[in-house]
Order: structure tokens, then sequence, then C-alpha cells
């Protein structure tokens, strides 16, 4: 019987490999075939639609934060820095930008920050704006009814006036070849006040429009850390010495539209990396582990973290004091020239 099972395997997959040259010439033969023979997209597919179904529900607010206020209110600072700056903009979306920053205003658990920087640039938006525009003027009459006097101000600023620093380019490279994947450590906890210091790095990295649609959920529970660790592929073997244990966890009601599907795993990547060169300034290992595409994996984490469908695991992270003894593959690198290439040129070197 599993003699029979294997071969009827074989046989589907080679049948499905004389197919796809075929399948593969248009976009809807490829629909065709993933509804066919393969359905790895579909619960991506279904987390996508109840993302939409959240998203409007929640009128482009999602717990504490506000992906529509973030995302509109960075639109207003880019148009505020244009040069030369237009004197009317944002015609297009003001409304629908004071409609939440309102929204927001009246709910309890929302960033205070975030409220200040809407407000300033709101306030800044209506003082260089021609309101005699009705568009422009209406907005500020209603944004006026809802204005709050915050004691700071968020504001764009020039170049010269950002945080500067004092970190060369070797220094940044031995942090970067410093941090490499461990996976032997001590067994001693990870305060989670270290854990903040290095997520105030994470904070600070590029996010599309600014949303941030991410968080990094710690597994404090020793049971499902266990169960959760032995989840993505390559863990076997250490999964049970995993000190701390994070979820990085991309949230796709943050988005109206399909096409900003990918964006969650942009964004939490480049957040995650800061995330692990901070825990190696603070004396802590990491080993980012792999997430791949399968449903009835997906599923079971998300069943196990009470996550819904919308909220998507990006990968997982595990954090420690490395084991003194605990040796490290040595993982070579690519040479910068093999990353660098041209448009329209073949690389001969």
């Amino acid at each position: 019987m599993v003699r029979l099972k294997k071969f009827i395997l074989v046989a589907i997959e080679l049948f499905q490999t004389l197919l796809r040259p075929y399948f593969a010439q248009t976009a809807l033969l490829s629909r065709l075939y993933y509804f066919l023979f393969d359905r790895s997209f579909g619960y991506e597919q279904q987390a996508i639609l109840k993302a939409k179904l959240q998203y409007a529900n929640g009128k482009g607010i999602q717990q504490s934060s506000s992906s529509l206020l973030r995302r509109n209110i960075h639109r207003l600072e880019k148009g505020l820095i244009m040069r030369p700056r237009r004197a009317i903009f944002a015609l297009d979306y003001i409304k629908e930008t004071v409609d939440v920053f309102s929204l927001a205003v009246k709910k309890a658990n929302i960033e205070h920050s975030d409220l200040v920087w809407a407000n300033s640039i709101l306030k800044r938006y209506f003082e260089v704006c021609d309101q005699a525009h009705p568009i422009v003027g209406a907005s500020f009459e209603q944004y006026r009814q809802i204005e709050h006097a915050f004691d700071c101000q968020s504001l764009p600023y020039k170049s010269t006036d950002k945080v500067q620093h004092d970190i060369n380019i070797e220094q940044l490279i031995s942090l970067c070849k410093s941090r490499r994947s461990v996976r032997w450590f001590e067994s001693r906890e990870v305060p989670k006040e270290m854990i903040l210091q290095a997520l105030r790095a994470a904070t600070e990295a590029p996010s599309a429009c600014n949303r941030q649609a991410y968080e990094f959920m710690l597994i404090e529970d020793e049971q499902v850390k266990r169960q959760a660790a032995n989840l993505p592929g390559g863990t076997a073997g250490f999964s049970e010495q995993i000190p701390a244990l994070l979820a990085v966890v991309g949230d796709l009601s943050a988005y109206p539209f399909e096409r900003d599907r990918h964006v969650i795993y942009i964004d939490s990547s480049l957040a995650s990396m800061q995330f692990m060169l901070a825990c190696e300034t603070l004396g802590l290992s990491t080993c980012a582990l792999n997430w791949p595409e399968l449903h009835k994996l997906d599923q079971r984490a998300a069943n196990l973290l009470e996550l819904p469908q919308y909220k998507r695991i990006v990968m997982f992270i595990a954090v420690g004091y490395a084991l003194e003894e605990g040796e490290i593959p040595f993982s070579n690198k690519k040479s910068p020239q093999a990353l660098l290439t041209y448009p329209g040129k073949k690389n001969c070197d």
C-alpha cells in the first residue's frame, strides 16, 4: 500500500511537470493550474479577504494604532516637504484623514504619540494650504471641532537636524559579522527589558507609509514555546533549549488592497534585522527561523498562538546568551561584486 501510494504521488508529479509549461503561458492558465492541481495559495487568499473585511469593519483602525491614519499623515508629510510645495494638495484624501483622526482621538487605546504626530501635521497642513478651496475649507472646519492641544510637536525637519551618530562603516560591518545565527544558548533567562531595548531599534526601521503593520510576539508560556519552536523548519535538535522565542507577525488588515499583501514581509523583515543587530550590541545572540508558506503549518501556528487568519507569521526569532562552547556554521557570504548587478548587462566577472 505504501509503495502504491508513493507510485501514485510520483505519477501525479510527473503529470504536473509535463503540464506546467502550457499552463505557464498566460496568467489565466496559471490561475487555472493552481485551482486544479495546487491549493498552496488558497489559505493566503482567504487571509487577504478576511483582512479586507477586518480593515473595513475597523475603518482603518487596528488595536492601538491606525494604519490609515499613519499612512495618510505620512502622505501629508511628504506633501509638506515637497520642493516646491504646491499651494493645494491632498484633496483626494484630506477628508478621509480628518475622519479617521476624529475616530482615533475617541479611542482610549490609541498611542498618544501617534495622535501628537497626526495633530501636528494636520495643523501645519491647514496653515499652509489655501482654505478658500471648498474641500480644504470643509476639512478644516471639521478638524477645528476635534483639534486637541498637545504638549509637543512632531513636524518634518531638515536633514541637518537629524540624530547624529559616530559609527563608521568598519564598525558597522564588524557588528554585522558578529551577528550570526546562534543555535546553542546558555540556560538563563533573557530579561524582558533587553527585548524592549532591542525593539527600540526595530521601531526605527523604514516602513511603507510608516504603517508598521507588524508585531513581535514574545512567547512566554513554556509549553507553547516548546511547541512553537518545533514548527519552523531547521530547528530539529536545538529547539528545546531556546531561552526566548519571538514570532514576528504581520497584520494584513492594515491594507485595504491586494497590491500591498507583500508589504508585511518587507517591513517586518527590515525591523527584524534591526532588532537582531540591536540584540548583538546587548550581548544577546539570535537566530532567524525560516517560515515557509505551508497552509497546514500556518493553521497550526495560528491556533497555537491564537492568531486570526489575517495575521500572518513572517518568521520566528530565537534569542539568548550564546553558549561559549557552542559552534556556529561558517556560512560563507557572497562578495559585494556578486550582489551588485546592472540592468541590461550580463556580469562577465
